[in-house]
């Protein structure tokens, strides 16, 4: 049997403390009625009641009979599952505001050093689908480990940096689908500096002279088990360039053995013929960045590594609230399903972060309860 989130337990004793995560009472009834999500009771008395039968629906991974039934037998609600459907359909923006404002909550600012986000997108299949449907985009503050931004679109929703806000001297970190030349000359505009993979064939690369970088030819100088890297530019679409570094290292022989048998094994997948270039390519990995020439090349692959991070967390999510692959068929059912989800984690790592690093009591104060910032005990 398929292990299930404690409904119970958050509903009936935990409740009153994940309420505060989300700026109190006040605030979850205000944005309910704001954005279409509650207008009258109509069986369920209030928009925080509504937010429990949601969260059992999406995070317990119960039916909506088996919801209904539980809302009934805890004297939350007697209502229908027909009834539930038509009013979670409404919550979407709901859903997506109250998200909106937790991830704002947890912005930091960059004084007193370098804030490292690493960004990455993972797929979402509904219910009977054997694809993609739709990918939830994410970027994670290494510093906290916390997501600090989220977004879900469809299908064709492309991953890109400019689906993210940038902060001057923030460093993002991404794989190859990210090195597109105007997402990367917004970076640098921004004063944000950028770590990326790149496709070999996908970003035209100059010498500082303005003459065409040879890739390859740099890549066959480069020494064994040491990184070298040289200064190089690429055009923004308005021509103007942007001056950056490639920074590479071989691989070792077994590792680049095993990324030949997987470009093979993919190509092959996908009946088209491969370019010898993209043979040689799996022997490197190389990165683009604009991180002033300071940083090393050691630290810039250092960067580079953490991606893991990103990788762990979509498989954290995955495996504890099956962000994955969501039970509905709908397009307005799943965008409420994945945003419960994805705000219930966020409020599992408020949880944990406020009660590890700030609050012996676990939990934020909101509105009222929060101290004058001039207050001082006499």
């Amino acid at each position: 049997m398929k292990e299930r989130v404690d409904v119970r337990e958050w509903i009936e004793f935990q409740w009153d403390y994940l309420v505060t995560f989300l700026g109190g009472r006040a605030r979850v009834n205000e944005l309910a009625y704001a954005t279409g999500a509650f207008s009258r009771s109509r069986k369920i008395a209030d928009p925080e009641v509504l937010l429990q039968l949601l969260l059992m629906w999406t995070v317990g991974e119960q039916s909506l009979m088996d919801t209904a039934a539980l809302a009934a037998e805890k004297g939350l609600v007697d209502v229908s599952d027909v009834a539930l459907i038509k009013r979670f359909h409404k919550c979407g923006d709901w859903l997506g505001t109250l998200l909106g404002e937790v991830l704002i909550d947890r912005q930091t600012e960059l004084a007193g050093g370098l804030r490292v986000r690493v960004i990455d997108a993972t797929p979402i299949t509904r219910a009977g689908s054997k694809g993609t449907d739709h990918r939830v985009h994410l970027g994670i503050d290494l510093k906290s480990n916390r997501v600090d931004s989220a977004e879900l679109t469809t299908v064709k929703g492309g991953e890109s940096f400019d689906r993210f806000s940038i902060q001057a001297g923030e460093i993002l970190v991404a794989d190859a689908a990210y090195a597109q030349r105007a997402a990367l000359a917004r970076v640098d505009r921004a004063g944000g500096y950028f770590v990326v993979r790149f496709p070999w064939s996908n970003v035209p690369l100059e010498t500082i002279d303005g003459e065409p970088f040879d890739l390859f030819g740099f890549l066959r100088t480069l020494p064994e088990a040491a990184p070298g890297e040289v200064h190089v530019q690429f055009r923004a679409p308005n021509k103007v360039p942007i001056r950056c570094r490639v920074v590479a290292i071989r691989k070792s022989e077994p590792a680049a053995e095993e990324a030949r048998r997987k470009a093979l094994r993919q190509r092959k997948k996908n009946g088209v013929a491969i370019d010898l270039r993209t043979i040689e390519a799996t022997s490197y990995i190389f990165l683009l960045t604009n991180l002033p020439e300071e940083i090393s090349p050691e630290s810039v692959l250092g960067l580079y590594r953490l991606r893991w991070q990103i990788e762990m967390k979509f498989k954290t999510l995955k495996s504890v609230i099956h962000l994955g692959r969501v039970p509905v068929r709908t397009d307005q059912a799943l965008r409420v399903h994945v945003l419960a989800k994805l705000l219930i984690a966020l409020l599992i790592e408020s949880l944990v972060y406020q009660g590890e690093s700030f609050s012996p009591w676990g939990y934020p104060f909101t509105g009222s309860q929060r101290v004058a910032a001039n207050a001082v005990p006499a």
